[in-house]
């Protein structure tokens, strides 16, 4: 009986040692999510033009939902948006420009002046959402996620370029619909992602980018 009682008591003991130890270990994190989106097509359907300011863009932004890695049309199940060179959040309010979907999540963004690699730290307090002021991610050359080289039709000044590029160096940080975080690395802004890029035979408004979305609530890290 004297025995019995011995084992029981050991039993109980490695029990609960091993029980606080499951507990010590906290919560089971899912891992890290790293992708790359080739070839996201953000078209305009705006008519050609006549020479001169052109119009306000229109037509439909595209999507993408960085829980599962995919465009989408869902109303609501969305983080981020892309039309042209403009990139909006699930979050905030439209800023009045035309077909812009409804935002209906708590999606914002910011960007830092570091490798996307060595990003892995979330601001939180630097998040901004989209306004009727402007984009999260401001639209606008140098002010943004691009740099336009420009294009010049008075001759006899030479043309130039005419080719948005990715600011090298800058990360995009988001928050998504559902308060989790991603990060984004712009690559290109043309078809198949061309080097050198030739802005008369390069087809535009087709991003390729890496992210990472840490997919755990209340993790800021991307470790």
């Amino acid at each position: 009986m004297k025995k019995f009682k011995f084992f029981s008591i050991i039993a109980l003991v490695l029990f609960s040692f091993l029980s606080c130890s499951d507990d010590d270990d906290g919560p089971n994190l899912v891992p890290i999510e790293a992708d790359q989106v080739t070839n996201l097509f953000a078209p305009i359907t705006n008519p050609p033009g006549p020479p001169g300011p052109p119009a306000p863009d229109e037509g439909d932004f595209t999507k993408f939902d960085f829980a599962t890695g995919a465009v989408t049309t869902s109303d609501t199940e969305w983080d981020i948006a892309f039309r042209s060179t403009a990139i909006i959040v699930n979050g905030g309010v439209s800023s009045g420009a035309n077909d812009e979907p409804d935002r209906n999540g708590n999606a914002a963004a910011y960007f830092i002046d570091e490798p996307f690699q060595d990003v892995n730290e979330v601001n939180t307090s630097s998040f901004v959402q989209d306004s009727q002021a402007s984009y999260a991610i401001i639209r606008q050359s140098d002010m943004g996620w691009y740099n336009y080289s420009g294009f010049n039709n008075n001759p006899p000044i030479p043309t130039v370029d005419n080719i948005i590029r990715p600011l090298a160096g800058r990360t995009l940080v988001f928050r998504t619909r559902d308060g989790k975080f991603a990060k984004v690395q712009i690559l290109s802004y043309y078809q198949n992602n061309p080097n050198p890029i030739n802005s008369f035979t390069d087809v535009p408004r087709y991003y390729t980018f890496n992210y990472v979305y840490q997919p755990n609530d209340g993790v800021t890290t991307f470790e």
